[in-house]
């Protein structure tokens, strides 16, 4: 079998599909769902994650916001 000489144009509209979807993210999300304390709530388990680290800890936890692996919180380092 020979290939076609020239490839079939072929195009798919998938808009409606994704905010239908959307749609039903924000309906199992619920109507007391509050994207800011969510952030807030993030925020402070980060804080946590990074707090009360011994001294070698601390030192890669330095080299790798240098590296910009981690952003920087706090004053440069993991909050006490």
């Amino acid at each position: 079998m020979t290939p076609h000489p020239t490839p079939a144009d072929f195009a798919l509209d998938l808009t409606a599909q994704e905010m239908q979807r959307r749609a039903h993210v924000m309906e199992a999300l619920g109507p007391d769902w509050d994207p800011v304390e969510v952030l807030r709530g993030e925020e402070a388990a980060y804080d946590l994650l990074y707090s009360g680290l011994d001294a070698e800890q601390q030192r890669l936890y330095d080299q790798l916001v240098t590296a910009g692996v981690l952003p920087a919180r706090g004053h440069g380092h993991a909050a006490p």
